[in-house]
Order: structure tokens, then C-alpha cells, then sequence
């Protein structure tokens, strides 16, 4: 370990200690989310996300594919992500590395286990067409916590996104349907102190990691466990119930942002 990090751990440690965080957070507070919608033209649906200094863009396109052998009557979704170069000096340029693999899957799982996509109005014709939902995340600018801000913005894109069927001569467009959108919050474990959206730096020098995603009324969607350590049960409780929290209060930003 060099120089820096071990004084920015002892800093961040020696704070924690005393119940408080660099930027004067408490351990179960967000920093500011700013969301805005429809800011790609040429995307079926698009947002930029911002928390803190973290910045996020998604985009929705979509197209007409085959589906899948065991779901001849279902359309399908996959999602990318990209670390783009700018947002970090961490970030090369290249294939996708294992950092933008984990993001896209913990973003897809949000989604697809919530069954936010009612993909089984996507069917176009049983075994032979179907429309594919393609979700692409770029890092614009990278402070902390990718997991929530990408997922955040992902559902906002979805949100706004009209299915593209006058393109292609199959009637008019109409929004993608859509159920309730689950909520990502992230929070790590240092020290044996657990806290809320991650700053880059309580990342830096996190042993564990848990993303929760909750629902409107409370109810787990997923999970998604990360890094070395481990959290024991009474932590565990602790985190779920502060996503739970912060996921009604971030939903209800969610759909104003979109004019719902």
C-alpha cells in the first residue's frame, strides 16, 4: 500500500470512529441526485444520472430478433456497460473489463428479477419475432457508487422509452410496458463501519460491498454481494432497511423526473 491510501485510511477510519464522513454525510444519506430524461435523440429512450460527482448515461435502443428456444412467446433484454477512458484514470480503453461486467450484470439483475419489463408483450410473432430491449450504460464521470447511479439511470431511460414500431412498420409507437421499478442502493463496510452510497474514496478502502434493490412496498427484488469481507446479520438487516428508506425516497425523484 503507498503513502497516500494509508493516510486517506486513517482519515477516513479516524472519522468514522467518531460518526462522521469526509463530506459531512450521515451514514445512511445520499449525496445529491440529479436526473434528467430524454437526453439522447436518437435513443428510444435515454437519462443522465448524477450522484455527487458520479455521472451516468443510459440508453435504450431497441430491434426485432428471434427469441430465445424455451421462450418462443417472450421478448428478451441485455444489457452493456462502458468505462469510458475520461471518467477515470482506472478506466482503459478496450473490451470490456470485469469492473464493466459486474456493473452491467448487477444492473440487468435489478431489473430482470423485478420483471420490470412485461416482456411477454414484446412478442411480435410466437417463435419468430420478438422485440429486444438493449440497455447501454456509459461512465461519464466516476466519484463512488456506479452500481446505484447506473441503475438509476437505466430505469429512467426505460421510463421514457417508446417502442420504435412505426420503424419498422408494425402499427404505432407505445410506450414500453412496465412494471414498477425496483431501487438500487449500495453500501460498503470499512472498519467495522457501514455506510450508504459510497464516496471513490470509502470505496478505495472498502472490505465488502451490498446492493440491495427494493420495490415500492419494501420487498427485496435482489441482492448483490461484492468484495472479500463479509457483513454479519444484524448488518445485514441494517442495510436493508436503510435501502428500503432511501429506495421510496429516490423512487418518488424517480417519477417526477419522468412525469409520473
Amino acid at each position: 500500500m503507498t503513502i497516500t491510501p494509508s493516510i486517506k485510511r486513517d482519515y477516513l477510519e479516524k472519522l468514522a470512529k467518531n460518526g462522521k464522513r469526509a463530506d459531512g454525510r450521515r451514514f445512511d444519506e445520499f449525496r445529491n441526485i440529479e436526473i434528467e430524461t430524454r437526453v439522447v435523440n436518437k435513443a428510444e429512450g435515454s437519462a443522465r444520472v448524477k450522484i455527487g460527482n458520479t455521472q451516468v448515461i443510459a440508453g435504450i435502443k431497441m430491434d426485432i430478433g428471434e427469441p430465445y428456444p424455451d421462450t418462443p412467446n417472450e421478448g428478451a433484454m441485455a444489457t452493456a456497460a462502458e468505462l469510458i477512458p475520461l471518467a477515470s484514470p482506472d478506466f482503459e480503453a478496450g473490451p470490456p473489463r470485469a469492473n464493466a461486467i459486474e456493473l452491467a450484470r448487477v444492473v440487468d439483475r435489478g431489473i430482470r428479477e423485478s420483471n420490470l419489463i412485461e416482456i411477454e408483450k414484446l412478442c411480435v410473432e410466437p417463435g419468430e419475432k420478438v422485440w429486444i430491449v438493449f440497455i447501454d450504460i456509459h461512465i461519464i464521470d466516476f466519484d463512488g457508487n456506479l452500481f446505484d447511479a447506473a441503475s438509476l439511470a437505466a430505469l429512467a431511460a426505460l421510463l421514457t422509452t417508446n417502442v420504435p414500431a412505426e420503424r419498422l412498420e408494425l402499427g404505432e409507437d407505445y410506450p414500453l410496458p412496465l412494471k414498477e421499478p425496483p431501487i438500487s442502493c449500495t453500501s460498503v463496510k470499512f472498519n467495522d463501519v457501514v455506510v450508504m452510497d459510497p464516496s471513490l474514496d470509502e470505496e478505495e478502502i472498502a472490505e465488502a460491498r451490498l446492493t440491495v434493490a427494493t420495490d415500492k412496498n419494501g420487498d427485496i427484488r435482489a441482492m448483490q454481494k461484492g468484495l472479500n469481507g463479509s457483513f454479519n446479520t444484524d448488518e445485514i438487516k441494517k442495510v436493508i432497511n436503510v435501502s428500503i428508506d432511501n429506495g421510496k425516497k429516490i423512487l418518488e425523484q424517480l417519477y417526477k423526473s419522468v412525469g409520473k
